[in-house]
């Protein structure tokens, strides 16, 4: 079993004010008494991050948890076990606190595929759904019975209520009636009978009996004896309706006890959904993020950021790259208040923050694994009570650590051996760290000891750290510098709480020689170190210039090929007008021969066919077969190569390039740059027709037209075929107006475009121009069953 947290940790690093700032974000009774659990397993820990993780991600998409209306249950639901009965605001407590388990549960239920750890977390009884029913009907919003609860309880209230009219009317008579010895018009309640003030002068002249006296003792309260009946009535009924009311709670409270077990799992959900929620909220206030839990005893965290400093809006936050690991350890030194033992909180609070489920604010790449215990000794522990002084404190503290210390544990120790003779101190260091790494601690240290930031720089398994201090503002910086030791800094820190300067003179004239020139080596692998960063910095500043220029050509260069196809489609549209203008010429030339068979009409007729047929030749090329040829090498796309152009389903001639992994291609009047990788050679059967030609353009007469005697079934061939699937809609207009006029221009009765179904929108784009299409559309139908279905459009020519 994993050993527990002391104390003294979660009180070293602060861990109460991390529980308060998450439970300021609680929607729900847990936030007046806020507790995070602390993962004692790794298995523990991924679980809780993976819920904070999904809600996290919730609360991204503007969602959050459905807490509304829960209410602090833990005294009722002791009152249950104890036998005891639920007044009725206790009871609508229930009810508000079960309709949010009720919400709460649907709500996960629906998101179980978004947020399976939160959903599995967070178990509630369905059944409890019925005892929430139960309360709805006897229980009102405002924490009363309903006259609902029962019969008896309706016809009780209906009674005391007619009861207390009748006695209040006639009341009011006797103010009217006797105001002459009245103190004051009204009446009130004394033990529960109903009384006037009678003036004491009078009050022998007013039959009743007296209830008490005003506390002026002008006033005496008398019960008129014409109403002792009735109030006698009224005080019966009402009994009778208390024992009803009694009655139906005990009902109800024994309901909701038989239920206990069941509720109080709800409501340990309701306080774990909550926590989450408040844990995400926690992080996205602080820009944290939920981190990968490492594997092993491991952390790496990049300009992390001290979270209780981002919780003070006062503090400005300086980051830093901080990283432990198993059976390694990190010595920080520098200046006393320049960071040191922030870094070292920084990395306890890490370390229960990852076991708590919680976001830490680290950049990305950032992980942290499972630590188990965490062991401090930060702050001045000096105590009067048991006449320890602050080594001997100390001391104690580090044999406690020392005995709990095993592989996996965090350590963390604030001027390790500090406080005692220099020698010494640094002598029972050096043997300490050296102990706490064999042992598979992960191991942080701030020291102002020389042997051990020496020690440091040799040991394999331990990295030197040190704080900056900026020599020219004599201050430090709050940076950890990593690979370096850092100089103590005494006198500058002195000079800056207001040492005088005759005072510092003469302690750098007692300062030996050589922490002189440690000082300023340090101090000169600081300035390196400072330099590096600097020139490290201004590289990566070019790289995200460099980034930033190549991500704008990209988005210049999507614009060119946007441009490019709007022109291209633009050349399209023009040559389909031309294609239908030419279309129309023959249409008229073939009436006009049918209507007037002379010399001079044929002529015309030539004359109009030869413009047609100029027109036809500038069109886009006829649909080619879908198969691809066979790969092109790139060095084999010279000028007058033909190749397959998939993109227009045609054949084309190489015209210019190779430039840029892409070659110009001409098919007919179109010219456009391709990608060399999107060509290939031409299918066979494509290349007798020459680049850019349609199969309505090759040699040979058309067949004559001849009209079958009698209607027969079309019959589907791949020559009367026109598969457009895939296209985009002004793609497969184009092809259908080719494919439509090769057809009438060989004669076919039947033209067969297969466009699928999909969405519709092609189908419906293509039926839609054979309705605007009369020049050579007689009809058009869907396909049959055997035909394609819907799949299908037929066209009958003309």
């Amino acid at each position: 079993m994993t050993p527990k947290d002391p104390a003294k940790t979660l009180e070293d690093l602060e861990w109460a004010r991390i529980v308060d700032a998450v439970g300021a974000r609680c929607r729900g009774p847990l936030g007046a008494r806020m507790n995070l659990p602390l993962a004692t397993t790794r298995e523990g820990a991924a679980r809780a991050l993976a819920e904070t993780r999904e809600v996290m991600e919730l609360l991204a998409e503007d969602e959050v948890l459905p807490l509304d209306g829960v209410q602090e249950l833990r005294g009722h639901l002791q009152r249950l076990s104890r036998q005891g009965d639920l007044d009725a605001g206790a009871l609508r407590d229930v009810m508000k606190t079960l309709a949010a388990a009720r919400s709460l549960r649907l709500f996960l239920a629906k998101r179980k595929e978004r947020m399976p750890a939160l959903h599995s977390a967070c178990a509630f009884d369905p059944s409890l759904d019925r005892l929430h029913e139960e309360l709805s009907v006897a229980i009102d919003p405002d924490g009363t019975l309903s006259d609902h609860a029962s019969p008896e309880l309706r016809r009780l209230r209906g009674e005391t209520s007619n009861l207390r009219e009748r006695l209040v009317r006639r009341l009011d008579q006797i103010l009217i009636e006797r105001a002459d010895i009245l103190q004051d018009s009204f009446y009130t309640l004394r033990e529960g009978r109903y009384v006037v003030p009678v003036r004491r002068d009078a009050h022998e002249k007013f039959e009743g009996i007296v209830h008490g006296t005003s506390s002026s003792g002008q006033s005496i309260f008398v019960e008129p004896r014409a109403l002792v009946a009735q109030g006698n009535r009224l005080k019966m009924a009402q009994a009778e309706l208390e024992r009803e009311e009694a009655r139906i709670l005990a009902e109800l409270s024994e309901l909701v006890r038989e239920r206990l077990a069941s509720l109080r799992a709800a409501c340990d959900a309701l306080d774990h959904a909550d926590r989450r929620q408040a844990s995400a909220r926690f992080g996205r206030d602080l820009d944290a993020s939920v981190l990968p839990l490492a594997e092993g005893a491991k952390a790496t965290l990049k300009t992390a950021r001290h979270p209780l400093l981002l919780l003070d809006e006062d503090h400005e936050v300086v980051p830093s790259d901080l990283s432990v690991e198993a059976g390694r350890g990190l010595v920080i030194s520098g200046p006393n208040a320049g960071g040191k033992t922030v870094a070292l909180k920084n990395l306890g609070l890490a370390a229960l923050m990852q076991r708590a489920g919680l976001p830490i604010p680290a950049a990305p790449g950032s992980s942290c694994g499972f630590f188990a215990p965490v062991l401090t000794d930060v702050g001045d522990e000096q105590s009067i009570e048991k006449n320890l002084s602050t080594f001997s404190a100390h001391v104690t503290n580090l044999a406690r650590i020392l005995k709990a210390t095993g592989s996996g544990s965090l350590v963390l120790l604030d001027e390790l051996a500090g406080g005692t003779d220099p020698q010494e101190g640094a002598a029972l260091a050096c043997a300490l760290v050296d102990t706490f790494v064999r042992r598979g601690a992960a191991l942080g240290v701030t020291t102002h000891y020389e042997p051990l930031k020496a020690m440091a720089a040799k040991d394999e398994r331990l990295e030197n750290a040190a704080v900056g201090f900026d020599v020219e503002k004599m201050e430090p910086t709050f940076e950890l510098l990593h690979g370096v030791p850092g100089a103590s800094s005494a006198l500058a820190v002195a000079r800056r709480f207001g040492i005088p300067d005759e005072v510092l003179a003469t302690a750098r004239g007692v300062l030996p020689e050589q922490s002189r020139t440690f000082d300023e080596l340090v101090r000169q692998l600081e300035d390196q170190r400072r330099e590096l960063a600097l020139a490290k910095a201004a590289v990566a500043e070019t790289e995200r210039e460099l980034l930033t220029e190549r991500a704008k050509l990209k988005e210049r260069r999507a614009a060119l090929e946007k441009k490019k196809e709007k022109l291209l489609d633009g050349e399209a549209k023009k040559l389909r007008d031309m294609l239908r203008r030419a279309r129309e010429d023959v249409r008229q030339a073939r009436r006009l021969i049918k209507k007037r068979p002379d010399e001079n009409t044929a002529d015309e007729v030539r004359r109009r066919i030869e413009e047609a047929a100029k027109v036809a030749a500038r069109r886009p090329a006829d649909q080619l077969p879908e198969v691809r040829g066979e790969p092109i090498a790139p060095e084999a796309l010279h000028l007058g190569v033909k190749v397959w152009v998939p993109r227009l389903r045609a054949v084309a001639e190489v015209v210019e390039g190779p430039v840029r992994d892409q070659v110009r291609v001409a098919a007919g009047a179109l010219r456009l740059w391709v990608d060399v990788a999107d060509l290939t050679a031409p299918p066979k059967g494509t290349t007798k027709q020459g680049a850019g030609k349609s199969p309505a353009a090759s040699e040979g007469p058309a067949p004559t037209p001849q009209a079958p005697a009698t209607p027969a079934k079309p019959v589907q061939t791949p020559d009367n075929t026109l598969d457009v699937r895939g296209l985009r809609v002004d793609e497969a207009l184009a092809m259908a107006e080719s494919f439509l006029d090769r057809m009438y221009g060989q004669n076919e009765p039947t033209a067969f475009i297969v466009h699928g179904i999909g969405s519709g929108a092609l189908r419906d784009a293509i039926r839609g121009q054979l309705r605007q299409d009369s020049t050579y559309v007689q009809s058009f139908r869907g396909g049959t069953r055997e035909e394609g279905g819907d799949r299908t459009t037929i066209v009958t020519l003309r």
